[in-house]
């Protein structure tokens, strides 16, 4: 999977992708494992085989708030963390039993610094990150939560139904009785 996912990019020749395949490790998490948890470091970055993923951060009043989901065939890792090398602003929890292909972020310095292909790459990857913070910010504060609800349910029906309502809720800034209703509205 991981290898067609560097396919896909047509960046890297095959003989690039083999070698590349063989810097990541394979690892398992169950249901409610932590990827990286809050105020500690990122120092890898992980290709989600199968599995979700929620990240949250806790609001002043000690709440849980999830703000983003991570779904089979995306990268998670604590981002600003990751470049940083500082704490973590947010935990990455999986909701479902997960399979992950990670690498070390020396790994990918070493990778950039030997390779202009990398360095391009990593531009890709941090522009994907920007426009997905946009998105994000735009949904927010021009979208009703029925409107972000139908929008994660038009871009992922096949794990909306996997996806707790609690985390759902807090995702869409609203409460499980609202989001009820919108359900109601809805229809799968």
């Amino acid at each position: 999977m991981i290898a067609a996912y560097f396919r896909s990019l047509h960046l890297f020749e095959e003989e690039e992708i083999n070698q590349i395949v063989q810097l990541f490790e394979y690892r398992k998490l169950n249901k409610n494992d932590f990827f990286v948890k809050e105020n500690q470091p990122c120092h890898e970055v992980a290709f989600i085989q199968s599995g979700i993923f929620r990240s949250y951060y806790s609001s002043v009043n000690k709440e849980d708030i999830t703000y983003c989901f991570r779904f089979p065939n995306t990268w998670i890792a604590a981002y600003s963390s990751f470049i940083t090398g500082g704490p973590s602003t947010e935990t990455m929890q999986a909701i479902t039993p997960a399979e992950l292909w990670t690498i070390k972020k020396n790994t990918i310095d070493t990778l950039a610094t030997n390779s202009l292909k990398w360095t391009k790459y990593l531009k890709m990857i941090a522009e994907e990150q920007y426009l997905e913070l946009e998105k994000r910010v735009f949904q927010l504060q021009k979208e009703t939560a029925s409107q972000r609800y139908a929008n994660l349910l038009k871009d992922h029906p096949e794990f909306i139904q996997q996806l707790p309502l609690q985390y759902l809720a807090s995702y869409l800034g609203i409460t499980q009785r609202h989001l009820s209703r919108i359900r109601s509205e809805i229809s799968f």
